[in-house]
């Protein structure tokens, strides 16, 4: 099948002579291998498979390239790559392979035609994923590389991402719902505790602003994937919060200035009754009571804010990191520890 008839009415928008879609390979050139190779090391993983930047500039078919090279201490042979993008988007070729064999130390490139969709307001990440399959080279047989690009930008801070009143005054507390059922952090018990509008709190080495939000007013995240814009380098990023119900937990996706990505999955015991320590949490303040659409009520129970942690490479320098989806987790600050 010809390129302008794959790619239908948006053909017209390139000019004659596309690539053909099969897959264009160039290999950088090996030298003569040697009388005797030394073994493989299958725990050694070592071959690099690295995603060139798309053009998500759509409607459009945009190229990507994607690099492969043989670290390992043999030569690479049987070398296939295949590629993949979001869901739903067309890739051609799927698979494409490399006639001959890599010696160390060199590598292969194969492209691949992406028919990119027309961009849609809000912000999205897009994820392209190449996995080599080989023989020799690490010796692990398989190796992946992936590249997310962004589209649209992040919230400015977690402050833009408040969507849930979750402190009232005990005057006035009809505008909370913390929970679902009306009830909300009293502000007068959590001032007891030094956690009033703009307060510093530190947990787990981190150092976090409290909302500087007035009682009555959104002052939290009902974590639901949003994106939020944050800057630091350090060994951990520190999410202050609780959970609703004992299920609060969730996966944090943590994007690097340089494109890259890192996870890691955190949880908050229910905001009381949960033992304070359930999904790894640290207790950080424990408020006595709670307000209630009739007021405030429930003495002498400890309504209690926490902290958790998700690893960081501290190599790198944090870009924006995406909340957990998962609307129980209710976040109040995040920090980067060094």
């Amino acid at each position: 099948m010809s390129v302008s008839r794959w790619l239908g009415p948006l053909g017209a928008l390139r000019a004659a002579g596309a690539v053909a879609v099969a897959a264009s390979l160039a290999l950088v050139a090996a030298p003569a291998a040697s009388a005797a190779e030394p073994p493989a090391d299958p725990a050694a993983a070592r071959t690099e498979v690295t995603v060139s930047p798309v053009d998500l500039d759509g409607p459009a078919i945009s190229t990507v390239s994607v690099r492969v090279k043989n670290a390992g201490p043999q030569r690479m042979r049987s070398l296939k790559v295949a590629f993949t993008g979001p869901v739903g988007w067309a890739v051609q070729p799927s698979v494409a392979a490399v006639s001959g064999s890599l010696g160390v130390g060199d590598s292969a490139r194969a492209e691949f035609r992406v028919r990119v969709p027309e961009k849609r307001p809000g912000f999205a990440l897009r994820t392209f994923t190449a996995t080599a399959t080989y023989s020799g080279g690490d010796g692990a047989g398989a190796a992946t590389g992936a590249r997310t690009e962004v589209v649209g930008s992040p919230l400015p801070d977690l402050a833009a991402a408040y969507d849930n009143v979750g402190v009232t005054d005990e005057s006035d507390t009809a505008p909370g719902d913390y929970d679902g059922d009306g009830n909300s952090f009293s502000a007068q018990k959590l001032a007891a505790v030094g956690l009033t509008p703009g307060a510093t709190v530190r947990a787990l080495g981190a150092e976090l602003t409290w909302p500087d939000a007035e009682p009555g007013t959104p002052g939290n995240v009902s974590s639901a994937g949003q994106a939020i814009t944050l800057s630091g380098q350090g060994s951990r990023l520190v999410f202050l919060g609780s959970g609703v119900g004992s299920a609060a937990t969730g996966t944090a996706i943590v994007h690097y200035t340089d494109g890259t990505s890192g996870r890691g999955q955190f949880g908050f015991p229910n905001w009381s009754f949960d033992p304070a320590d359930l999904h790894g949490a640290t207790l950080v303040a424990s408020a006595d009571g709670r307000n209630r659409p009739d007021g405030y009520g429930n003495a002498g129970i400890a309504y209690r804010i926490f902290a958790h942690s998700v690893p960081l490479d501290a190599s790198k320098q944090v870009a924006f990191v995406v909340l957990p989806s998962n609307g129980n987790v209710h976040v109040f600050a995040i920090g980067v520890a060094p």
